[in-house]
């Protein structure tokens, strides 16, 4: 029973020694900025996610080609200019030298950021990563001057746990204000 409670304890006293790192069932979960060199890892990240949540009545591979014709990909496929020349960074979570979840802050104006592609593998959802990526970046944000985080979410009734998840953050809803076809978007109050 002592060793367990020291161990225990060990991987507390890690946890909070490394604060862009999460231990969940006994792996170390890294967020660190992406590279160049996982943008297409991050991109099939996004695209399961999407497609195991919304389930669209295509294959994956189709509902990927949707996403690239779409251009749905333009922001990470230039990540350098889209987020981190310009108050920005995009997060991937990593396990294994696998990049399992991702998040990011996209600049808005000089008061107002974004939070965008908060998405993770499914075995990775529900274990508390979603909020540790999000508190890592409205941390970011809040040292980068912003006033206001704003989120939209294009499936609200699909995506309950996040909706849930931002509200636990204090988000709370607003007005569209970009003309994406999300049905949801909200905001927080950072400073």
């Amino acid at each position: 029973m002592k060793l367990k409670i020291f161990f225990l304890s060990f991987l507390f006293i890690v946890n909070l020694e490394v604060s862009n790192s999460v231990i969940v069932e006994n792996r170390m979960i890294k967020i660190k900025p992406i590279k160049q060199s996982q943008i297409a890892e991050a991109k099939k990240v996004i695209t399961k996610s999407a497609f195991d949540i919304w389930k669209p009545k295509i294959i994956l591979q189709e509902f990927e080609q949707n996403l690239i014709e779409t251009k749905e990909f333009d922001d990470i496929d230039n990540v350098q200019k889209n987020y981190f020349d310009h108050n920005g960074i995009f997060l991937v979570l990593i396990d294994n030298e696998k990049v399992v979840g991702t998040g990011a802050i996209k600049y808005l104006s000089d008061d107002i950021c974004e939070l965008k592609r908060m998405w993770f593998l499914k075995e990775y959802q529900r274990k508390g990563l979603g909020f540790k990526l999000a508190h890592e970046l409205i941390e970011f944000a809040q040292k980068q001057g912003y006033r206001k985080i704003r989120l939209d979410v294009y499936h609200p009734e699909l995506q309950q746990a996040a909706v849930t998840l931002y509200k636990k953050l204090g988000f709370y809803e607003i007005e569209p204000y970009n003309t994406s076809n999300a049905k949801l978007f909200m905001e927080k109050i950072i400073s």
